[in-house]
């Protein structure tokens, strides 16, 4: 188990460095050696899942391609300029919003120029509202109702009679809790911009003009409106019949599953959105958000299929291992969950990956709930995209990476918003 095991990590370690699809095709790899070398029956692949990341994205492309997004990212730039004082409480609820109606938190790089340019205009330093925006878009992922992580976390729990609503009512405000207690500390993080040596020295060479930056024309200002409006009624819809089960149709007595009931609705609002925006077919499919989620599918199917078939082949000597330690301190099981995210670069494929074994311990459900945004842990080596993006946007060199890697400028927030919400996830499971 511990040769397999070695060789699941390789693949993960590889396919992170590879980037894009690597984490997915890796994946592939390592189910290889676990079937051909080693002998494990595979499992079956997570169809329903991938098939709902790929509808949800679908229509956040559509949306994006009609202008949608860059009408959110025309709001946002508005209520910023309108109160630049409060930019680093501000940026974070609109990255955390962005990506809660969006599903993915690749929506964040609309905005975080606007983030960069308010905060030095007004003589912020753009770390503090950066740093923070960025880990807001990453623990949204694990309270949208649409997003690929919430979805598989839904289709796991599904036989413990635990709805959409069930997980929302726990991740949404723990998630927001914590970001804005992130906001508040991050009010106090590094010197103020006219005291930064390096920004005084980027004014002094000339590296920083006053020119602004020029964001995306909205074409249509109908079109982009109305693809937002269809969106959001989707994801009503999608809360609604994963909420209300008396709501889904019954075929002999059996109610129709939520991951169904999401691919029509989502399939059905892209059309919608591409027929009455009139926006060509081709057009979504080139967007930043329809890339992003494909490679989140890809990711998916390898490093889930993998991490199924390894944990389905070794769950007496995994469950006999730490089952003790486990049941004693079960909050502990989020420390693994935090761990596998930094390998896997996914909240979703984490979700998938590690939570059957959560489930194989007996660890409660609505405890796995609670613990669910510990998931988030992939900000902790500095080299995602949205951080990398973050990074480069800011032109004063406040928003950084350390000489020691991991003393970067989203290592604080990250950790407070994450440990925030975590311990306010099990407070109110205690509540309900």
């Amino acid at each position: 188990m511990i040769i397999q095991l070695l060789f699941v990590f390789t693949a993960i370690i590889i396919g992170a460095r590879l980037g894009g699809i690597g984490l997915g095709v890796m994946g592939g790899v390592g189910m290889a050696f676990l079937v051909f070398v080693f002998g494990l029956e595979p499992t079956s692949p997570p169809i329903d899942v991938m098939l709902m990341i790929a509808a949800v994205i679908s229509a956040a492309a559509a949306m994006q391609a009609a202008g949608g997004l860059d009408y959110l990212v025309h709001l946002a730039e508005k209520l910023l300029r309108k109160n630049p004082s409060r930019v680093t409480i501000l940026s974070p609820l609109v990255t955390y919003l962005f990506t809660f109606v969006a599903g993915t938190g690749h929506v964040a790089y609309s905005v975080l120029p606007v983030i960069a340019e308010v905060a030095r205009e007004t003589k912020i330093r753009p770390e503090r509202p950066l740093g923070i925006a960025v880990i807001a878009s990453q623990q949204a992922i694990t309270a949208s109702p649409i997003s690929a992580a919430t979805v598989a976390l839904l289709g796991l729990l599904t036989g413990f009679d635990i709805s959409l609503f069930d997980i929302l009512k726990i991740s949404i405000p723990a998630t927001l809790i914590g970001v804005l207690v992130g906001a508040l500390l991050s009010k106090r993080v590094g010197k103020e911009l006219l005291e930064d040596p390096e920004y005084l020295h980027r004014v002094e060479t000339g590296m920083i003009k006053e020119n602004n930056l020029k964001f995306n024309q909205i074409k249509s200002m109908w079109k982009a409106r109305t693809s937002v409006i269809l969106f959001l009624l989707a994801t009503v819809l999608i809360v609604l019949f994963g909420s209300i089960p008396a709501m889904r149709p019954s075929f002999n007595g059996v109610e129709m599953q939520m991951p169904s009931i999401i691919e029509i609705l989502m399939l059905s609002t892209c059309a919608i959105i591409l027929i009455v925006s009139r926006t060509d077919g081709i057009a979504p499919t080139q967007g930043s958000v329809f890339i992003a989620g494909m490679q989140a599918v890809i990711a998916i199917f390898g490093i889930a299929w993998m991490g199924d078939t390894f944990i389905h082949g070794n769950i007496a000597a995994l469950t006999e291992g730490i089952k003790g330690i486990v049941t004693e301190m079960p909050w502990l099981f989020a420390i693994a969950l935090f761990v596998m995210s930094i390998l896997l670069y996914s909240q979703a494929a984490t979700v998938r990956a590690i939570m059957p074994l959560g489930i194989a311990l007996g660890i409660n459900p609505m405890l796995l709930i609670a613990l669910f945004p510990a998931v988030n842990g992939y900000f902790f080596i500095p080299n995602y995209p949205t951080i990398v993006a973050a990074i480069n946007f800011d032109r004063t060199g406040t928003t950084k990476i350390g000489k020691f890697i991991l003393n970067h400028s989203f290592m604080m927030p990250g950790l407070v918003a994450t440990t925030v919400a975590i311990l306010t996830g099990i407070l109110l499971i205690q509540i309900y």
